[in-house]
């Protein structure tokens, strides 16, 4: 999915990305840079945000 995508899909739902930071445990920060690309999200919490927003496939349970 596209960071374009995912804000269309909060804006259809009503969710602020502030309310959607808080309830997972991240900051409005965070999750802002994420999905404007300042964050690569290839580990760490912007990894995990990324795969949460559905940007990124979880690749934790792939065979190594």
């Amino acid at each position: 999915m596209t960071p374009e995508k995912v804000k269309q899909q909060f804006h259809q739902r009503g969710i602020t990305f502030t309310e959607w930071a808080a309830t997972h445990g991240y900051t409005r920060g965070e999750v802002y840079r994420v999905l404007n690309g300042q964050a690569k999200a290839k580990y760490g919490k912007a990894h995990e945000i990324a795969v949460k927003l559905g940007l990124k496939a979880d690749h934790e349970n792939l065979p190594a």
